[in-house]
This record gives structure tokens, C-alpha cells and sequence, in this order.
């Protein structure tokens, strides 16, 4: 059985805004069309030039624009297409007051830190951090299958892949995830290499 790695992505930074929204957009459509920082760009260049990134065989990637943004550059290297699916996507937010009374007593000011360690709380309309796991499985299961023996880019969110990487990390006291007693950091951009044989995790490690 030929080996299969997954180098999943954290997007880059995006940019800071202040001032008045759209009114008519509400904070889902707001985070789906965040864009890259000036930094974010340069950082996303940098990272498409690491070794490992160059002989990727596909690249999938949320939809959101900062997932697409970062993953061009991997894609411009590679000569590839960028293959989008929605389950890439960051986890829904939901009612942003729930929210804030949810972080009041928490030790993080970083709200999918906290769900870390509180697995099923939502608010109205968001997603917990179980709900977004599975989603995330639903994807891994697809592509193990169907890119036995390749490389793969998989571009996606903070969130998202911290409550992914709860299939196979611990959390630790300082509400991070650690996996074989290494602490992880899924800041932005990030780079994690995952290998597989079938759909068995045999090595993670953290490139960047």
C-alpha cells in the first residue's frame, strides 16, 4: 500500500479592516470574502516556494477567498488547477453576541481555541468544533480514496483544521494541540504534513 501525504495549509494573513460594512451582509458572507494582507501575499509566495510544496500532484482548497488567494501560489508553481469543496471551509460563526458570551470567562481571547476544549457548543446557525470535524473526515475519507500513493495541498482554516486535527492530537493545559508530545501552532500561514497509509495517520510533523 503506497503512502499518501495530505500538506494541509492555514491560509495566510489577511488584511485588518475598520469602518462600515454592507448591511445587508451578514457575518458569514463578511468572513467567506476576507482578503490577504500585503503580508499575506508575500507570505504566500514564500510558502509555495518551500521543497515540499513543489511536487504536489492536486491542490483542493476552501472556497473563501483567502484559502484561494494563498493556494495560487502553490497552484502557479505546480502548473495545477485549484479544486474547491466546501467542506474546506472555515466554521460557521453563527450569532456573534452567543459568541461573546460564550469567550467572557475564557482564558484565550481565540474563540476556536476555546472550542478546543467545549467540542459541541454552537451558537445559532454556527457550527461546533464536532460538527466541522466530520465535515472534514468527509473530505479526508474521499481524497485518501481517491489519491492513494499522491501528494496533496489542502488549503483551508484555523478553525477548521484545529478541530480536524482532533482526530489524532491531544489538547494540552495551555489549550493547544499536541500530537506525539510536540505542540502545534496553527498560526497563519501554517504548513502540517500528514501521511498516511490507507486511511491510518502514520506521521504528522510541522513543516512551518
Amino acid at each position: 500500500m503506497q503512502e499518501t501525504i495530505i500538506y494541509l495549509v492555514r491560509h495566510a494573513e489577511t488584511i485588518d479592516e475598520n469602518g462600515i460594512r454592507n448591511t445587508n451582509e451578514d457575518s458569514q458572507l463578511i468572513n467567506e470574502k476576507e482578503i490577504l494582507s500585503i503580508e499575506g501575499e508575500e507570505q504566500s509566495k514564500k510558502l509555495s516556494e518551500e521543497p515540499e510544496l513543489k511536487n504536489i500532484d492536486v491542490i483542493w482548497s476552501s472556497s473563501y477567498t483567502r484559502a484561494k488567494a494563498t493556494a495560487k501560489y502553490i497552484a502557479n508553481v505546480n502548473n495545477l488547477p485549484i479544486n474547491l469543496d466546501s467542506n474546506l471551509s472555515e466554521r460557521k460563526l453563527g450569532n456573534l453576541t452567543e459568541l461573546g458570551e460564550f469567550m467572557k470567562d475564557k482564558k484565550t481571547r481565540d474563540p476556536s481555541q476555546e472550542q478546543l476544549m467545549f467540542r459541541n457548543f454552537k451558537t445559532s446557525d454556527g457550527e461546533s468544533a464536532e460538527d466541522t470535524r466530520k465535515r472534514m473526515n468527509v473530505f479526508l475519507n474521499r481524497i485518501l480514496k481517491e489519491y492513494e500513493g499522491k501528494s496533496i495541498a489542502v488549503v483551508s482554516h484555523g478553525g477548521s483544521i484545529k478541530f480536524f486535527l482532533l482526530n489524532w492530537c491531544k489538547v494540552n493545559e495551555n489549550v493547544k494541540l499536541v500530537y506525539n508530545g510536540k505542540e502545534l501552532n496553527i498560526s497563519s500561514p501554517c504548513l502540517l504534513k500528514l501521511t498516511f497509509k490507507g486511511t491510518e495517520l502514520i506521521g504528522l510533523e510541522q513543516i512551518k
